[in-house]
């Protein structure tokens, strides 16, 4: 079974991170702690089992979170801004500011997401940390 890690420190408006799975690494972003508040929060802390899931709305290969408390559809998947995050994971392969809103962005993370898929398999566990 593969074995995603995911260390993250969380800022007022968003949550970065380090995700480490076998020899591939990459940065990761998410939205703000918010009490785990479903679409507006980062993911909590914890380990859960993952899968290889196609996403018709985003007609892509994502890796979808299971058994996250009160949440469903948690996705890690292509994207650069928080924007673009209902309460999942985008990675990248660094961090930078791309748009205008003094957020931090990702770049890369249609290269991330393909080397991540390419060495996670088709499910596995991720275990999510705090700092």
């Amino acid at each position: 079974m593969t074995r995603i890690t995911l260390k993250t420190l969380s800022y007022d408006d968003c949550t970065i991170g380090r995700l480490w799975c076998e020899d591939f690494q990459c940065m990761s972003l998410e939205l703000p702690c918010l009490d785990n508040k479903q679409n507006v929060s980062c993911i909590p802390p914890g380990e859960y089992d993952y899968r290889l899931r196609f996403s018709p709305g985003k007609q892509t290969y994502v890796l979808e979170l299971q058994n996250v408390p009160g949440r469903t559809y948690i996705q890690i998947h292509i994207g650069n801004y928080t924007s673009q995050i209902e309460g999942c994971i985008l990675v990248g392969r660094g961090l930078t500011h791309l748009n205008d809103d003094a957020i931090i962005d990702v770049y890369d993370s249609a290269s991330a997401m393909r080397e991540l898929l390419a060495v996670a398999g088709e499910y596995g566990v991720i275990r999510i940390e705090r700092d």
